[in-house]
């Protein structure tokens, strides 16, 4: 059995505007985390590597005035336990979780807003539960099933994650960022992780990424995203301007979803993490889709 670490919740007595209550359900052995916000029709938030669900605490707000807003923590982040050992996660495990809360929650017509690896995880899996989903909001992400060269810098993101012990999550946070973020901005994003051994799940995500066509999770990826090659719902793609690690993504959604006619909104001044600096801007415009 894996060896289970839980961050103290004194860690999150005081984060800046993020006042919501939390949820817990029993996954793989473990404690997830997920926010629960509002009623109506579902909206499920997926944050990446190696932020939290912190992330969406601008758009929580706004989209859950008419919907109901889910905003998990994959396990190792946020306030879901964390594995101590890197070799307890893997790509197969995150997507198993997810449709373990999906199922948990009974959650039907889901309207995806996905960044990050929750791009990778939650387009993945709406590829393989189509029905289960009714709209798309792709941010700053991609499907890659090991066909397509990794930029250099993605390359140079992996080779950082495993060859320091100690990410300083917060500073990551920042560096992906155009704009300059609060001291206690940058100390929430570095709460979920009290010493390096709560790491071990930032740490791997990077490797875990199907870079290779024999990769373990690539066949699955290249399922997915034949799978979305027939998608006639709604999607919505928003990419930043200032996030190098996903530049032309936009494009290839586009191309990917070619039986949709999918929006494409560009969102300036925001780097990697653009929920963090555009949030509101984000949320009017999942409304408005």
């Amino acid at each position: 059995m894996p060896t289970i670490l839980r961050t103290p919740d004194e860690r999150f007595q005081h984060l800046p505007d993020y006042p919501f209550a939390p949820h817990y359900l029993q996954i793989q052995g473990a404690r997830m985390h997920y926010v629960d916000e509002g009623t109506g029709e579902v909206i499920l938030c997926l944050h990446g590597e190696p932020s939290w669900s912190f992330l969406y605490r601008k758009m929580i707000p706004i989209l859950a005035k008419d919907h109901r807003v889910i905003a998990p923590d994959w396990i190792g982040f946020g306030k879901s336990d964390k594995f101590a050992e890197q070799s307890d996660y893997s790509f197969q495990g995150h997507r198993d979780s997810l449709v373990e809360l999906i199922d948990a929650l009974g959650l039907e017509q889901i309207t995806l807003v996905c960044q990050d690896w929750g791009g990778l995880i939650g387009l993945r899996v709406a590829g393989e539960m189509p029905d289960r989903f009714a709209r798309l909001v792709i941010m700053n992400t991609g499907m890659p099933d090991g066909t397509e060269p990794m930029s250099d810098v993605l390359a140079m993101w992996r080779e950082y994650a495993a060859n320091t012990p100690d990410l300083p999550i917060g500073m990551v946070i920042e560096r992906g960022s155009v704009q300059s973020l609060p001291p206690e901005v940058i100390a929430a994003y570095d709460a979920p992780f009290p010493e390096a051994r709560y790491k071990a799940g930032a740490a791997v995500f990077p490797s875990l990424i199907p870079t290779m066509p024999d990769h373990p999770d690539s066949l699955a990826m290249r399922a997915a995203r034949e799978s979305l090659q027939t998608w006639t719902k709604p999607a919505l793609i928003m990419f930043s301007d200032g996030d190098p690690i996903t530049a032309g993504g936009d494009r290839f959604f586009k191309r990917l979803l070619r039986s949709t006619e999918a929006q494409v909104i560009p969102i300036e001044n925001a780097g990697h993490f653009l929920q963090e600096e555009q949030g509101e801007h984000l949320a009017q415009q999942i409304l408005a889709f």
